[in-house]
């Protein structure tokens, strides 16, 4: 009921490309969100998710973020993990866009998965180097096997809690950051802060699940007021940050 109601407001107050005013975020919109060109590697997003979808077998998951709405039990089947928790083909498709569009050369994911949006992450630009976090072991296990036999090698899959593992990354900055995973207030700001002194100028910042809870609310509102944000685009179900000193501060709502 609170996402319904959520999204009914976002739908109030949102716009298309005729809202925004800013020439960044205008082109943004029209030549990346609202990109109907059917890219080749569309069909390779699909075929991966697909594959996922055949595999039955069961694993135990090991979850360290907020917990899943469906599953009681922490025995689930892959591919009922990859129908709710996976991302959906639309989503993974606008992912390998804006990689495309922007281009990154380093880019970090919290929270892998099954790797469906880690590949759209890796093959939108040949030259990303993609570090990805997994928290469950046995997940992790089978995403390498799958980002194997689909032959893509500019990831690098790291097993581990989050912030063990961000306390030992070395790389000193990041074009991308997409944070997919412990959708709680705290975890969320703990991870933004942490992260913040990665960014740069022309970083991006993609938050998912914005609506998930009120909690996730408030903490999109935190990160929107931060200093060193400049432009947030909320899209309902996921955030966009980016820290462009040449940007006015604003705040835009895009429906996709």
């Amino acid at each position: 009921m609170f996402q319904i109601i959520e999204y009914i407001t976002f739908l109030f107050k949102s716009t298309n490309q005729h809202g925004v005013h800013s020439p960044f975020v205008y082109d943004l919109v029209t030549k990346c969100f609202y990109d109907k060109t059917k890219y080749n590697a569309y069909s390779k997003l699909s075929t991966y998710k697909a594959s996922i979808l055949k595999n039955k077998k069961q694993i135990e998951i090991t979850d360290f973020g907020a917990g899943s709405r469906i599953f009681k039990s922490n025995l689930r089947a892959i591919n009922s993990i990859a129908k709710t928790s996976g991302s959906t083909l639309k989503r993974t498709q606008l992912l390998y866009r804006i990689v495309h569009y922007f281009k990154p050369q380093h880019t970090l994911e919290l929270g892998t998965s099954l790797g469906i949006a880690t590949q759209a992450l890796a093959i939108g630009h040949s030259e990303n180097q993609v570090i990805s976090i997994e928290g469950c072991p046995n997940i992790s296990d089978v995403t390498k096997k799958q980002l194997s036999t689909f032959n893509i090698n500019n990831i690098t899959l790291i097993t581990g809690e989050f912030d063990k593992a961000l306390s030992e990354l070395k790389d000193d900055n990041f074009d991308l950051v997409f944070l997919d995973g412990n959708h709680n207030k705290e975890a969320t700001l703990k991870y933004f802060n942490n992260l913040i002194d990665k960014a740069h100028n022309d970083s991006i910042f993609i938050f998912d699940d914005i609506h998930w809870s009120k909690d996730m609310v408030e903490a999109w509102e935190v990160i929107k007021s931060h200093s060193k944000v400049t432009v947030t685009i909320d899209t309902f179900f996921w955030g966009f940050v980016f820290f462009r000193k040449e940007q006015v501060k604003e705040n835009f709502t895009v429906r996709l």
